[in-house]
């Protein structure tokens, strides 16, 4: 079965991919890991499969993450992985697809040229750039074509995008390196320093995640955690509650506070009295650790409101953008580079 010039959007993200196919809707979500057997140069796995081989492969296999802090750190690989990706959501085509990817708000015009030259190599016929906080502001919902201001906070695996967006653009946006995978360390330093235990970023991200599952079924979740024992240097199995959550990411949850503090010290008197009516939107997987919102609210005295798909918000505002790129500011001609 060929199909014929599909669109495609992208939410390439730090830690996951996600792909939106106009008229399907979302169609893959995976981690964006990729397996690769240094000998043969061969590609043994990507998404799931490989993010379970993370730190347990042999000298011969990497398993790497090709994306850091939101921008691509390994070129071939990414571009090898979205390949993959484009290649199993379209199977085999006649015309080449075109795709618009997320990027962070604060990237540059060469961060920028990697990624449409990563998708270009992969398959793409046309390429577009979207970024993030208006891809998640449309995702949450908001009309971005109106003169009103709304200022979004997104934090994802890399970055956490704030911004102020009115009639379709940023008015003011900051992008700070402060997101799900620094969460993950400093959950991996509280883990040292309270326990005396030793584990790995994966590990961290698994107490993350099932802690806050469970947190939204009871009112103090747990969640045992074996770890390296780092007196005896055996392993060992210690019990981690909800409520340390936001004690050990008290550092990185003021610093995305921080920089709210600066976005709305830049905006416009007339657009932040218009987000001090509407409140502060936040999207990103990020978003759903316990209690962040309200340190946000209370340190900015501003009602927040968390969307209800947080972490699908940007790739839903990338599929709602392509079925409207007409509509968008400067339409479609100026946004996409045509190969």
């Amino acid at each position: 079965m060929f199909n014929f010039g599909m669109d495609i959007g992208i939410d390439l993200g730090t830690t996951s991919v996600l792909v939106y196919i106009k008229g399907k809707g979302i169609v893959l979500r995976v981690p964006s890991v990729v397996a690769i057997d240094r000998n043969t140069d061969e590609i043994l796995a990507v998404g799931e499969e490989a993010r379970q081989m993370l730190g347990r492969t042999p000298g011969n296999i990497i398993a790497v993450r090709p994306l850091k802090d939101g921008v691509i750190s390994d070129y071939t690989i990414t571009e090898r992985m979205l390949k993959y990706f484009i290649t199993k959501v379209c199977g085999k085509f006649i015309f080449a697809p075109s795709v618009m990817v997320c990027i962070p708000s604060g990237v540059t015009e060469v961060e920028k040229k990697a990624v449409v030259d990563a998708a270009t190599q992969a398959g793409a016929r046309k390429v577009c750039l979207i970024e993030e906080p208006i891809a998640a502001a449309i995702g949450s919902g908001i009309d971005i074509s109106k003169p009103c201001g709304n200022l979004i906070v997104d934090i994802g695996g890399g970055t956490t995008d704030i911004a102020v967006i009115s009639l379709g653009g940023a008015v003011v946006s900051e992008s700070i390196k402060i997101a799900g995978d620094k969460f993950d360390e400093y959950i991996v330093r509280h883990v040292r320093k309270k326990h005396n235990i030793m584990i790995d970023k994966k590990t961290a991200e698994e107490i993350k995640i099932n802690i806050e599952k469970k947190k939204k079924k009871m009112q103090d979740a747990e969640m045992d955690v074996r770890g390296r024992d780092l007196v005896t240097g055996l392993p060992k199995t210690v019990t981690v509650y909800s409520k340390e959550m936001l004690e050990a990411l008290e550092e990185p949850a003021l610093a995305i506070v921080n920089a709210v503090h600066n976005v709305l010290e830049q905006t416009p008197p007339e657009l932040a009295s218009d987000i001090s009516d509407r409140g502060i939107y936040m999207t990103g997987g990020g978003c759903l650790i316990d209690g962040l919102d309200k340190l946000i609210a209370s340190q900015t005295g501003m009602n927040v409101v968390v969307a209800d798909d947080a972490i699908t918000c940007v790739v839903l505002g990338t599929g709602k953008a392509l079925e409207n790129i007409e509509k968008l500011p400067g339409g479609e001609t100026s946004r996409f580079r045509r190969n």
